[in-house]
């Protein structure tokens, strides 16, 4: 009895894949359509597709199972370890930073060592060969995807501008679990030749975001305008917010005093500690891109992105809306 031997699918084949899914084909359909069989086309397609948000990549899928094949000679972790490597190419392909992926595998995976990595070594890994294909296509999912990556200039540390700040290691630690509303993450996004800009606060459990109008950019404007947004919430809702080091939170005494909520300050350079903030500035960013200025931007506008934003259902929170959320927790828990 003869045996057929296995063939590999070709890069042309992924592509094919890649191709009918983005048609909303059946794995069925596609295995009869490259003359394959069905489990074929199931394993490869649920490798990286497990929900509805997932994206199948023909290159990414086609380098990492040439780099299984030949047994790869790189010693870094993510070539060592498929498991990590297909978590950091899925978190890529859905948009997310380097941060935000190093973030998310240290939530998910507490006590597993081989899923533990800083972004930098993502970074590195990406960076490594940058013309190479692979690279050249990992880099375009980056948020900015430069060709290369400057090194970090080592900054003089002068102290705080900032007085009487409390740091976020001496936040509650049950904020950081998102069972209880309240707690908000807290930025601006800067406008065109940074002379606007927005202010964007985000509740973490509910993702629920409110975008307040600035007609500049310093520490009273910001600590008026921020108050007087957070002063229309329920009581329920104000317990506390999570800031970044800019001085435009330099009057965070006002705001605490204004509306009793307690301000907290992320370390310096360190983005993913405010990541719902920072994701969501993403989100705004595609309403309102680089280049915008804020200051012919009205209100009505702001609302409008706001509106869209917390009526949009969202994966991480079940799908549910952050309004529902909201909503929810304001009838049913207060």
């Amino acid at each position: 009895m003869t045996h057929k031997k296995y063939r590999r699918l070709t890069h042309k084949e992924r592509v094919q894949i890649e191709t009918l899914l983005n048609e909303n084909k059946t794995k069925t359909y596609i295995a009869k359509y490259l003359k394959r069989a069905r489990s074929t086309i199931s394993r490869e397609v649920n490798k990286w597709v497990q929900n509805k948000t997932d994206i199948y990549s023909a290159d990414l899928a086609h380098w990492n199972a040439k780099d299984d094949y030949l047994n790869k000679r790189n010693t870094d972790k993510i070539s060592s370890h498929k498991k990590l490597r297909f978590y950091i190419f899925k978190g890529l392909l859905n948009g997310w930073t380097p941060e935000q992926i190093a973030g998310r595998l240290k939530e998910k995976y507490p006590n597993d060592p081989i899923m533990s990595i800083s972004h930098e070594s993502i970074y590195r890994f990406i960076y490594l060969q940058p013309q190479a294909r692979l690279n050249k296509k990992l880099i375009k999912l980056l948020v900015r995807h430069k060709s290369r990556r400057r090194t970090p200039k080592k900054r003089r540390k002068t102290g705080s501008k900032i007085l009487n700040q409390v740091s976020i290691d001496n936040r509650p630690k049950h904020i950081e679990l998102r069972q209880e509303v309240g707690h908000w993450e807290g930025d601006l996004v800067i406008g065109k030749n940074h002379k606007s800009a927005i202010g964007t606060i985000v509740e973490r459990k509910s993702r629920y975001t409110l975008i307040i109008k600035l007609k500049a950019k310093n520490a009273n404007e910001v600590a008026k305008m921020f108050s007087k947004k957070l002063n229309q919430l329920n009581p329920l809702f104000k317990k506390s917010m999570t800031y970044d080091n800019g001085t435009e939170m330099a009057r965070h005494e006002i705001i605490t005093e204004k509306t009793g909520m307690k301000i907290y300050f992320a370390h310096s350079y360190s983005s993913w500690e405010r990541g719902t903030n920072e994701n969501t500035n993403g989100l705004i960013r595609r309403f309102l891109p680089k280049g915008t200025d804020f200051n012919e931007i009205d209100e009505n506008k702001l609302l409008f992105i706001q509106e869209k934003l917390n009526n949009r259902p969202r994966k991480i929170i079940g799908y549910k809306t952050p309004k529902e959320i909201m909503d929810f927790e304001l009838k049913y828990v207060a």
